[in-house]
């Protein structure tokens, strides 16, 4: 994709397909659409939905999510509490944010996309690579090789060997 700068208003108004995320004024592509990924995303949502009344969640997938004033993300799945009401775009912190890595991307591109999650305010930054099957907790800012996610006084947590069977 070429880098024309537009307005956050522009990048509001416009459906891109796939969507992209905004990040001060560029508009940044994002990997998906292979199958493992997909699988993966569907997987996770699986499991939240089976979730969904007792941890009182509203599961959200490849939504716009405000992390600064001009800068704009989607993760893979992001979680919120029931009780957030966000309209059109997530603009107060989810509780969790997934990441799912996709065969093209790199770690070290995730270290900005972490920043931004952090500087929001979200408690839990998970990232999963489902061609290793290996797992990331990043919620502190570290990248923690994990098997088993747990959001800190919550009952919300992600065994990744189950999620993936």
């Amino acid at each position: 994709m070429a880098t024309t700068k537009v307005s956050v208003e522009e990048y509001l108004a416009t459906h891109y397909r796939p969507d992209v995320e905004y990040i001060e004024g560029e508009l940044q592509e994002r990997n998906v659409g292979e199958v493992e990924h997909s699988e993966t995303i569907t997987a996770l949502i699986r499991w939240f939905l089976a979730h969904e009344q007792e941890w009182q969640l509203r599961i959200l997938p490849d939504v716009r999510v405000r992390v600064a004033a001009e800068r704009y993300r989607i993760p893979d799945v992001c979680i919120c509490a029931q009780s957030r009401k966000d309209r059109r775009i997530v603009t107060t912190p989810p509780l969790v944010v997934i990441e799912v890595l996709s065969p093209e991307d790199r770690i070290s591109r995730y270290h900005e996309r972490i920043a931004d999650y952090l500087a929001m305010g979200i408690r839990g930054i998970w990232v999963l690579d489902p061609e290793t099957r290996k797992a990331w907790d990043c919620s502190n800012g570290n990248w923690i090789e994990t098997t088993d996610f747990r959001l800190p006084d919550s009952p919300i947590s992600l065994n990744v060997a189950t999620v993936l069977a």
